[in-house]
């Protein structure tokens, strides 16, 4: 692993590997997100059963925050191995003229993305880890006999500051999958007859799914 991760070529597919796979992660995170929508109930019943089975929590989970770290660390090397790499300034090669500004800016809206994630654990993990395995308490219910999950979700949502704040972190990460994912196509070499449908595809997707979220966030903040 560390001998791929010693050249450009392997840690840009490194790279593209645990974008695929977050990518997924945030496609599935969103359809149980979306269930709160349409049905309490089914979203209380989802979330319960993510939140205790083993599987998720004791082999998936890891593997989904090891994701999340080892992306995140792998775009800083990139972009400083490739700030490293430049011997020509962008205002000498005129690089607005031949990348786009998603592309020139993955590092910021990174960043962006990292801080919203600070956020949202503090809103939702910690306070699951603290229930769950400080307290001891798996029954995932409120006093009242009725599953928290539902509940929880609405009342994070109250604080039109903390909506806006999610709102504008999903908005950068419409900005980051817009580059991010024609580029690990690009990095695992899918240069071929269907690349054309795999950035109509990648488009739809950035665009999508960040508009989701947003939607869910507002839809829980006005029906509060």
């Amino acid at each position: 692993m560390s001998g791929i991760l010693n050249s450009s070529i392997g840690r840009k597919f490194a790279m593209a590997l645990s974008a695929f796979f977050l990518m997924i992660f945030l496609l599935q995170h969103f359809a149980i997100n979306l269930l709160s929508v349409f049905s309490a109930d089914t979203f209380n019943e989802v979330s319960h059963f993510m939140g205790t089975f083993w599987a998720v929590q004791y082999v998936m989970q890891p593997i989904l925050i090891f994701g999340v770290i080892f992306h995140f660390i792998m775009g800083f090397v990139l972009e400083i191995k490739n700030r490293k790499a430049r011997t020509i300034s962008y205002a000498k090669n005129n690089g607005a003229a031949n990348s786009t500004w998603m592309s020139r800016n993955m590092i910021y809206s990174g960043l962006a993305i990292l801080a919203f994630m600070g956020l949202h654990f503090y809103d939702f993990w910690f306070p699951e880890i603290n229930t769950k395995y400080i307290q001891g308490d798996m029954s995932g219910l409120l006093a009242n006999g009725d599953y928290r999950y539902f509940e929880e979700l609405q009342h994070k949502f109250v604080d039109v500051w903390r909506v806006a704040l999610y709102c504008v972190s999903f908005v950068f990460l419409a900005l980051h999958l817009l580059h991010g994912f024609s580029s690990a196509f690009q990095s695992v070499g899918a240069n071929n007859k269907y690349t054309k449908g795999l950035k109509g595809f990648g488009k739809a997707y950035a665009i999508i799914i960040p508009l989701g979220f947003i939607f869910i966030a507002l839809f829980h903040h006005l029906n509060n």
